[in-house]
């Protein structure tokens, strides 16, 4: 499971409404829960960056072994494939943290 940069630019624009809200001074309704939280998905996008690299290194290894159904093609297409899922999640988590720092930031 990753999230999307359309399921980013949703989180951003619901942080964005919120903000407006707060500095308007109205009271902000919260919507009902989607089906998933937000935790929930970004569990599901750390394990998925997870599962990427313990590929790459399996698939490493398998080479490295001599084994001979696995390539070095293959092993360097998943090991960039596992660096850029976690870039991925690096920019997340400092989104997130840029976010965090604006609300904290807010005055009351």
């Amino acid at each position: 499971m990753s999230l999307s940069p359309g399921g980013i630019e949703s989180v951003l624009s619901e942080i964005r409404r919120l903000q407006g809200a707060a500095a308007s001074g109205r009271q902000v309704e919260q919507p009902a829960p989607e089906g998933q939280d937000f935790g929930s998905l970004l569990r599901g996008m750390v394990g998925t960056v997870n599962d990427a690299q313990q590929q790459a290194r399996s698939l490493a290894s398998s080479y490295s072994l001599g084994e001979d159904k696995v390539d070095l093609a293959q092993v360097m297409i998943a090991q960039q494939q596992s660096r850029v899922a976690f870039e991925g999640l690096l920019q997340v988590r400092k989104q997130l943290i840029s976010a965090y720092q604006e609300i904290m930031n807010m005055p009351l």
